[in-house]
């Protein structure tokens, strides 16, 4: 069987636990998920295909996204066209979350709820503490035109960008976001990302440790004396 491209997208770092790259896979090709000591928690972009783990063989299409826990094998298997999916590790040196939830083996956009965050913002969980993560939050982050007040998060956080146009601001530097692009948040590390389209939604693929709620962000002293919440 054919083997999957592997990219790597942002490389473990020192103090993170949070790994992400990038798989594809030809149609009749497969990879394996493993690692005896990392979470895995992917996310499919585009084409289709299965997703197999013990007894249990469910469809991947574009917007699927799937759980292997650390020490579980998995098999990724693409149909037609090539299947890409970017696959994030997470450490088991992170703070694991109480279950809330049945474990799932996969999610899709199509059957997650919408919630709001910071402004005018909204995301939907794929994977968290109430289907079996415990250790990172999986998210698709909805951005509409314009821009959200300065703010940081206490999780520490990688960022995938599948559209654009976009900017990620970072103290006094600036990051032009296109498809594909990625950025990495340090707890603390307080930033704004811009929707830079003048009518269409920017969608993000955020994952981030320990597991929580991706509304959880916080405002800069001076930001949060002028914010006004929306009734």
């Amino acid at each position: 069987m054919i083997a999957a491209q592997v990219h790597d997208l942002a490389p473990a770092v020192d103090g993170s636990a949070l790994a992400l790259s990038e798989l594809r896979i030809s149609p009749g090709g497969g990879q394996t998920i493993t690692d005896p000591a990392c979470d895995s928690l992917l996310f499919v972009f585009a084409g289709s295909g299965s997703l197999a783990l013990g007894n249990e063989t469910r469809p991947v299409t574009a917007g699927t996204a799937g759980l292997v826990l650390a020490g579980e094998d998995a098999k990724l298997e693409a149909d037609s066209p090539e299947l890409r999916v970017i696959c994030a590790t997470i450490g088991s040196e992170t703070d694991r979350h109480a279950p809330i939830g049945a474990r799932e083996i996969a999610a899709s956009l199509d059957d997650a709820g919408s919630e709001k965050a910071t402004g005018a913002r909204s995301f939907q969980i794929l994977f968290g503490p109430h289907n079996g993560s415990t250790r990172a939050t999986l998210f698709a982050g909805f951005i509409p035109p314009g821009k959200a007040p300065w703010h940081y998060h206490l999780y520490d956080e990688i960022v995938w960008v599948p559209e654009g146009p976009g900017r990620l601001y970072i103290g006094d530097t600036t990051e032009e976001l296109g498809p594909g692009s990625t950025f990495r948040l340090r707890p603390r590390q307080v930033h704004i990302v811009e929707n830079l389209s003048v009518s269409e939604q920017v969608t993000v693929i955020g994952i981030f440790t320990p597991a929580g709620s991706p509304s959880a962000a916080y405002l800069m002293p001076n930001v949060a004396a002028e914010y006004r919440f929306a009734g």
